[in-house]
């Protein structure tokens, strides 16, 4: 758990809301999902207000499909691996089994989890101030020419603009029960020998995903 702590830059008082934070439903009593509920709700505020600030002649339909993107199941998931959860995670049986610690949807919930614990541990500050450092780099990142678009379409107009075909994404397999499903697709742009793969819960987000490598590989100065 120490290492969880030092990856988040923050030290739980109280010791057993990390543990709860961590423990999925499969593994027992109390688990998660409360704590969910409320970090799901301090990360919406949290990035809503950074938001707002940052870009104050952005219109409210843009701000809001910015904080879409940036609160949704894959930005998340993808903090989680950068945070190291999936080893930390208390499943059962069963979902180690399946391979749980990888999944995309437990992941991302353990993250927001995460958000809950730290607002009942030190109150909203600190909460605002972990989630802040998580996400100064996406934030940063953010380009507001382009707010609107998702990754295909970012990819899609950069390969036109370079007279280039379209890319081709492919479902190579789907795991686990048909309601909870993860779904692995690749992106191919055979002109430029990039493939790239993308893993979520639904197909849609894992072609997001997987434009999303290749837009960023096909922007590297390396390609």
């Amino acid at each position: 758990m120490s290492a969880v702590e030092h990856a988040l830059g923050y030290t739980f008082q109280r010791a057993a809301l990390l543990t709860q934070a961590l423990t999925h439903r499969s593994f027992s009593t109390p688990h998660n999902e409360r704590l969910e509920f409320l970090g799901d709700s301090v990360l919406n505020c949290v990035i809503a207000q950074v938001l707002y600030t940052r870009f104050p002649d952005l219109p409210e339909g843009v701000l809001s499909r910015l904080r879409s993107n940036l609160v949704r199941q894959q930005a998340l998931h993808e903090i989680a691996e950068a945070l190291g959860l999936g080893a930390h995670l208390r499943l059962g049986d069963g979902e180690v089994k399946s391979g749980g610690r990888n999944r995309p949807s437990i992941l991302a919930d353990a993250v927001e989890s995460l958000f809950g614990a730290i607002l009942l541990d030190s109150g909203f500050a600190q909460a605002e101030r972990i989630i802040q450092q998580i996400y100064a780099q996406r934030i940063a990142a953010i380009d507001p020419a382009t707010p609107a678009k998702d990754p295909k379409t970012l990819l899609q107009e950069a390969l036109q603009s370079k007279h280039l075909p379209l890319p081709n994404y492919q479902l190579e397999k789907a795991t686990g029960h048909a309601h909870e499903q993860i779904f692995n697709i690749t992106c191919d742009i055979p002109a430029l020998s990039i493939k790239t793969t993308g893993v979520a819960s639904n197909r849609r987000a894992a072609e997001q995903a997987a434009a999303l490598s290749a837009y960023q590989a096909l922007t590297n100065p390396a390609h």
